[in-house]
C-alpha cells in the first residue's frame, strides 16, 4: 500500500522591492504588490496594485520583461487558479489597467493625483459611510511611488498632494492617512 503525500503549496514571505519569481500564479496572504513593467526608456509602467485575497500572475502578460514587485512585506502562497479564477483574474486586470490608464490620460497632475487616491481609496481604503480611509504608509506608497503609478514626479506629487489637502479636498488624519470623501469617489 502506498501513501501518497500532497506536496504542500510553495509559500513565501518577501519584503518591500522584492520580486515574486516570474511565470507562476500567487495568491497574496498578506501585503501589497504591483505589477510593473518598462517601456523603451526604462520608465517603470504599472500595470496593476494587488492587495490580500488577490492573486498576481505574470503568466497572461505579452509584456516582457514585467514584474511582481512588493510594495510591503509580503506574503504569498503558490496557487493553481481554476478556469472560472483565470476568467476573473483577466476580468480584474483589465479593468485595473484600463483604470490606470484613464488616470494617467488627465491632464491636470492635481487631478491625475486625486484620481488615482480615490482609486486607490476606494480598493484598499478602510470605508466608511462617509468615505474611505487610506493609509499610504500601510500600503507603502511613497509620493515618489504614486508618481510612478501615475506618470508623476516625486516633486510633482508633493506638491499636488499639499494643495489638496491645503484646498481642503481630501483631509489629513495622521502624517501618513488621507480621509477621501464619497462625494470624490466615483460610481463603479
Amino acid at each position: 500500500m502506498t501513501i501518497g503525500i500532497t506536496p504542500r503549496p510553495l509559500q513565501l514571505t518577501l519584503l518591500p522591492n522584492d520580486v515574486l519569481p516570474e511565470g507562476l500564479s500567487w495568491k497574496i496572504q498578506e501585503g501589497y504588490i504591483r505589477t510593473v513593467a518598462w517601456d523603451h526608456e526604462g520608465d517603470s509602467i504599472t500595470l496593476g496594485l494587488w492587495g490580500p485575497g488577490e492573486w498576481v500572475t505574470t503568466a497572461y502578460s505579452a509584456l516582457r520583461p514585467i514584474e511582481i514587485q512588493c510594495l510591503t512585506t509580503v506574503v504569498v502562497e503558490q496557487s493553481k487558479p481554476t478556469a472560472d479564477e483565470v476568467s476573473q483574474f483577466l476580468a480584474d486586470h483589465i479593468r485595473t489597467v484600463e483604470e490606470i490608464f484613464r488616470i494617467n490620460r488627465i491632464k491636470s497632475a492635481e487631478e491625475r493625483l486625486l484620481q488615482l487616491l480615490t482609486w486607490i481609496g476606494s480598493r484598499f481604503g478602510m470605508v466608511s459611510s462617509k468615505g474611505y480611509r487610506l493609509s499610504l504608509k500601510e500600503l507603502n506608497l511613497t509620493h515618489k511611488a504614486l508618481g510612478d503609478i501615475c506618470g508623476l514626479t516625486r516633486v510633482t506629487v508633493t506638491k499636488n498632494l499639499s494643495l489638496i489637502r491645503t484646498k481642503g479636498i481630501l483631509q489629513q488624519i495622521s502624517n501618513d492617512d488621507l480621509f477621501i470623501p464619497n462625494k470624490l469617489i466615483p460610481a463603479i
